[in-house]
């Protein structure tokens, strides 16, 4: 499929789903993207996806926006530095088109990230579309864009997105940093955040700031979600059993969060 993102920009996604779905609204939808470091996406076979998503009628978005690498090099300059916006408004694209084609509605639309793609749904939360939106799972996130390129190999990736302590950060940085644009005023989509202890690459300070903050928000304290696994490194999980254990904690919030509490019996026997 392609959605039509805000500058004309043909964006491609992927739809993964039982045959025969039903166009009307009703379908749990999880939306997942990345758009960063010329990193493509395409469909895969997830058995864990299959289990506690998609035998259930759940449907997966593979969101091929701009940053990544789908259509090659200019794919991802488009969405560099002060361009980084461009992934944002793809992203959109991709939710509207889903609600257009009433795959899903905005209250069982969820979105997901991890890394880049965690900096992509932090902004998806705090961005003036996220009524779009019924929930946010967001993985070993970047959020703050102010402090990013001094923490662990944060230094590394200035030429993806700027160096904040030069005039980029007044110019461009400053509007796609989600822990500077929460404001108390505002309300947000249910957000599960989680990351390691022990993530070498990108600080789980980001994540632990972000939470902090949203839980003395006056309304966004009262479903904010977090977890922090000890071990893991970047990928979030040492070893087979501890994967299984956050997949599962990923999709009972989903579950509980889009279908009001209604959880699968695969899923209520590992909890």
């Amino acid at each position: 499929y392609f959605a039509t993102s805000l500058d004309g920009t043909k964006v491609p996604y992927f739809q993964l789903s039982k045959k025969g779905l039903a166009c009307d609204g009703s379908n749990p939808t999880l939306l997942y993207g990345y758009g960063g470091f010329e990193i493509s996406l395409t469909p895969l076979y997830s058995a864990a996806r299959g289990v506690a998503w998609l035998e259930h009628g759940g449907v997966w978005i593979d969101a091929n926006i701009r940053g990544g690498g789908e259509y090659g090099p200019r794919w991802h300059q488009a969405a560099l530095k002060a361009n980084r916006n461009k992934a944002f408004e793809d992203f959109e694209a991709v939710a509207e088109d889903l609600l257009k084609r009433r795959v899903t509605s905005r209250a069982m639309l969820a979105v997901e990230g991890g890394s880049n793609g965690g900096l992509l749904v932090g902004n998806m939360l705090v961005r003036e579309k996220r009524e779009l939106l019924g929930a946010v799972v967001c993985q070993v996130p970047l959020l703050d864009m102010k402090r990013f390129s001094q923490l662990l190999a944060g230094a590394s990736w200035m030429g993806e997105y700027g160096d904040p302590s030069t005039s980029d950060w007044d110019e461009f940085l400053h509007q796609y940093s989600p822990y500077h644009l929460l404001k108390e005023d505002s309300t947000y989509p249910s957000a599960l955040f989680m990351t390691s202890t022990k993530d070498d690459r990108v600080h789980p300070g980001h994540a632990r700031k972000m939470v902090a903050k949203l839980l003395e928000h006056p309304t966004a304290k009262e479903n904010t979600f977090y977890y922090e696994n000890i071990e893991g490194g970047h990928g979030g999980a040492a070893d087979n059993k501890q994967r299984a254990f956050m997949q599962v904690v990923r999709y009972s919030f989903l579950w509980r969060t889009l279908m009001n509490e209604k959880l699968p019996e695969s899923l209520k026997e590992l909890l």
